[in-house]
């Protein structure tokens, strides 16, 4: 049986000039604004709120820019994952043009303007700002089709996600009478607000996180942007939305009444589980990192809901816990997933290829690149030594702590969100199995992956600067214990108990439950260590073997075809969930020319797309391109018609206004 498989679209390196705007300048620069947004995020964390107004710079209001500890988190957490970006830019010279070079650090200025917002019309323009850059470097490539296609599906979602937002912040601005975050009267408010305010900004917010059914533009422009800027979007942008949840619905309006947290809880388990399915079966290993980052950001958003949930039922412990669980993960997946796209750069920018089916054996042509890989898959495993995995224990220990007693909701609730949690981390190790032992492992499986060669200096460099911050994380998450209680005593749903003893061993706070990533660090270095001095000490002893060819069944050597590709490891997976994923087969049997009945050639062509893009999109975009059909008859070119249009709608107005 033939196996006919579509591979990634991926164009051939392209080496830059060095001369002009270049890797260089562009990288320095964004380490510089990184470096500046880490240190005024510490700033706003460890010192007294601090504002600063710009009265010439936007008319009417200004800008108005506060630092204070919520702020300050993501902003050290975005400059942080810009620094490691700008030092791998430094050395990467491929799919970089002198324009997506040039707004790479505006890029990362405007999503440090974001968090550092004071008034809503700063927040506004930050967040187009922010926007408006990201579409520029996602079309880098613009000649390509595909990336044309990514960049008018992304632009369509980001833009209606803005519109989201901009009409709930100026009902909210408007009832709460100020345009400054500080100075709206919440009391002025209304229950019926608050909830459309909710409604408006989760969708908004939601879809920049990547949140189903909002995701559809994260499969589609992570793989055709460059990977330094994939790197900053998911690593960075994705928790801007997040950012927006916590800051305008969780902070400002909350506690909010318990529906929130039931809807942020649902959206978060749906989003963990179905980004998860589909990094398991995707083959283009950047598509697969995309979909991880909305099963990351599903976790995160679970968390959040179970934080609101449980303080509105009087569990201020858990609650806590559930919110520190939510601040944590978001660190550690800023880590791993930058650290994911980087060494995913790497490979494309050696191989050209991003199609896990075609590559292999880069364990040995790209070492460093392989361990490093590893360091994120690891991350995003949610096992033990892995940069998610404290995060995700302080998740299910605050599902499992409620103690719900006879509150219903939280019964029926918290035991369906484990689940979600533990299928979530079951199907996220088979899917990182397979991005590592597939991609890295084994025999390579074309040309270019056995004539890899390994990323430049800087490029290493920038991955180290992430993989170090994943090592950290995994073994001693009290190193960012500080940073999390400043966050923690602001926010509603997590101040309701001392997460104090952060430490060494990490604690819950008056709940049974500890753990020592420390501990479990330093015994599985024991056991390896005692494991190779045993070998080493039995192997001394025995006779040297004789070196025999390996016997292969009477063939003379394996091959690339004797082992698994991503697609057949995946198909048990996609078996089980065929409802679910929906995936497109078709088998082409081509028959003898002498006997219909004798088989000369089976072909067989399986291609698995986004079932809800597929189900929810696709008809809206034909219902809209009908009645846009029907509108362009109306534009005949006439000037007399247009005025008469302009009139008809005016009057339309001022009767709707009377």
């Amino acid at each position: 049986m033939t196996a006919t498989l579509t591979p990634a679209a991926a164009s051939a390196p392209k080496v830059l000039p060095r001369d002009g705007f270049g890797p260089a300048v562009s990288g320095s620069l964004t380490t510089c604004v990184g470096g500046l947004g880490v240190w005024l995020g510490l700033v706003g964390m460890f010192s007294s709120a601090r504002s600063c107004h710009i009265g010439w710079l936007l008319p009417l209001s200004g800008v108005w820019l506060d630092l204070d500890p919520l702020g300050g988190f993501f902003l050290t957490l975005t400059g942080a994952v810009a620094i490691g970006v700008g030092v791998y830019v430094i050395g990467y010279r491929h799919h970089l043009g002198r324009v997506s070079l040039a707004v790479l650090p505006v890029f990362v200025a405007a999503m440090l303007m974001v968090p550092a917002a004071g008034s809503v019309t700063t927040f506004l323009l930050a967040w187009e700002l922010m926007a408006i850059a990201s579409l520029v470097l996602v079309l880098t490539e613009h000649t390509r089709p595909e990336v044309r296609a990514a960049g008018r599906f992304y632009a369509v979602m980001t833009q209606l996600g803005f519109v989201a937002v901009l009409i709930g912040l100026m009902v909210l601005s408007a009832t709460g009478g100020a345009d400054r975050f500080a100075d709206l009267d919440l009391g002025r408010v209304g229950d019926a607000t608050r909830s459309a305010v909710f409604v408006l900004t989760v969708a908004g917010f939601g879809s920049k996180a990547g949140l189903v059914p909002l995701h559809a533009w994260l499969p589609r422009a992570h793989p055709e942007a460059p990977s330094p800027v994939s790197a900053l979007m998911s690593a960075a942008m994705v928790n801007l939305g997040v950012y927006g949840i916590v800051r305008i619905d969780l902070q400002l309006l909350g506690p909010g009444p318990r529906w929130w947290g039931l809807t942020l809880l649902v959206i978060g388990g749906l989003s963990a589980v179905y980004g998860v399915l589909q990094a398991s079966v995707a083959t283009d290993l950047k598509r697969l990192l995309a979909y991880s980052t909305t099963e990351n950001m599903g976790l995160i958003t679970l968390a959040l809901g179970a934080a609101t949930l449980l303080a509105d039922a009087a569990m201020p412990a858990p609650a806590t816990i559930a919110m520190a669980a939510a601040l944590l993960h978001l660190i550690a997946h800023a880590a791993f997933k930058s650290l994911g796209f980087l060494a995913a750069g790497s490979v494309l920018a050696a191989t050209g290829l991003r199609d896990l089916d075609r590559l292999g054996g880069l364990a040995k042509r790209m070492p460093a690149t392989t361990i490093l890989f590893g360091v994120a898959a690891l991350g995003a495993c949610g096992l033990p030594l892995g940069a998610g995995f404290v995060s995700e224990w302080l998740l299910v220990q605050s599902l499992i702590h409620t103690a719900p007693g006879h509150d219903t909701v939280v019964a029926l609730t918290t035991p369906l969100a484990v689940g979600a949690v533990a299928l979530t981390t079951g199907l996220g190790v088979a899917a990182m199995v397979k991005a590592f032992g597939i991609g890295f492992l084994a025999r390579p499986r074309s040309e270019p992956a056995a004539d890899a060669r390994e990323a430049s200096r800087a490029m290493l460099a920038g991955m180290t600067l992430a993989a170090a911050a994943c090592i950290v994380l995994a073994v001693a998450p009290g190193a960012v214990a500080n940073a999390l209680r400043r966050v923690l005593d602001v926010l509603p749903a997590g101040r309701g108990a001392a997460f104090t003893d952060f430490g060494a061993m990490v604690r819950l706070p008056g709940l049974h439950g500890s753990i020592a990533p420390a501990v479990i660090a330093a015994a599985l270095a024991a056991a390896v260590l005692a494991t190779v001095l045993l070998a080493t000490w039995r192997s001394r002893r025995r006779p040297q073997p004789a070196t025999l060819p390996l016997w292969a069944c009477g063939a003379d050597d394996l091959t690339a075809r004797m082992q698994y590709t991503a697609t057949s490891f995946a198909e048990p997976l996609q078996r089980v969930f065929d409802d679910v994923l929906r995936p497109d087969t078709d088998i082409e049997i081509t028959h003898t020319a002498e006997s219909r009945y004798l088989a000369e050639k089976v072909t067989y062509r399986s291609s698995i797309g986004d079932a809800i893009e597929q189900r929810l999109y696709t008809p809206v975009i034909a219902a809209v391109a009908a009645v846009a059909g029907r509108v362009a008859r109306a534009h005949t070119g006439s000037v007399h018609l247009y005025l008469a249009y302009g009139a008809l709608g005016v009057l339309i107005v001022l009767v709707v206004a009377r």
